[in-house]
């Protein structure tokens, strides 16, 4: 169900168990957590939090860790005391910084796909305007099986790449994300971490996951074989065993 209070739009399902916070990318929504919500939401407490990416902030405002201070407002406004946050692509990014600067309210992580340690590459593939071929082989490149890139999916990503005002705060994530490398803030990060990886991972790939995993202390790290850069997308039901799995060990 989706719901609005103040500045706040999110998605909400679930009564019991273990409150999560779904943070989405840099191209996405909380629909990008589709069918994973249905599932995991039998056995917690779900919030998926719209970073409205492109809506209200200026483009002064546009950076990784504004977005880490809107959780931060979200979370008190609802009244939640901690979560553990499950984050995608920048998402994770958001979610690590978040970890570090209130660390108090996070119980863990949920990292998949996160950018935070390389992102040289990030906007080296920007979408060209009014090239909506190019825009759809970008986008399928997201996914192992490029089916799953939809005409609607397709749609609004171009509808993006084709609006200058977006196009700008895009860039300016982009290069805010770049400049908040965590390498050397990860290793302090002690929360239980959980990294779910797509094997097939093109836009962060294994030896990233790798990475997070050597330098996150407390950190365990799965993988999906025949799965690109959103893993609770293209495989909801194995990507939801992993976090009941990782919830239930660890809390």
């Amino acid at each position: 169900m989706i719901k609005r209070s103040g500045k706040f739009k999110w998605l909400e399902e679930g009564n019991n168990g273990k409150t999560v916070i779904l943070l989405h990318g840099l191209m996405g929504g909380v629909e990008n957590f589709g069918e994973m919500v249905d599932f995991i939401s039998a056995e917690c407490k779900v919030y998926g939090l719209d970073l409205k990416l492109f809506e209200g902030r200026s483009l002064l405002k546009i950076s990784v860790k504004a977005l880490s201070e809107y959780l931060y407002e979200f979370m008190n406004h609802l009244e939640i005391k901690s979560a553990v946050l499950i984050g995608n692509s920048m998402g994770g990014h958001i979610g690590l910084i978040f970890a570090k600067d209130h660390p108090e309210k996070v119980d863990g992580l949920i990292l998949t796909g996160s950018s935070g340690l390389f992102e040289e590459s990030m906007g080296s593939s920007f979408p060209r305007r009014g090239d909506k071929n190019y825009i759809r082989k970008k986008t399928e490149e997201v996914f192992y099986d490029p089916n799953v890139a939809t005409d609607e999916l397709v749609d609004r990503v171009f509808e993006i790449a084709n609006n200058r005002t977006t196009t700008l705060k895009l860039l300016g994530y982009a290069k805010s994300a770049i400049r908040h490398n965590m390498a050397n803030d990860i290793p302090k990060i002690d929360k239980p971490t959980c990294l779910i990886w797509g094997a097939e991972d093109k836009v962060t790939p294994p030896h990233v996951a790798k990475e997070f995993h050597k330098l996150l202390p407390n950190s365990e790290l799965n993988w999906i074989p025949l799965c690109g850069h959103a893993a609770m997308w293209e495989h909801p039901k194995r990507f939801s065993e992993i976090v009941l799995q990782f919830l239930k060990n660890k809390f």
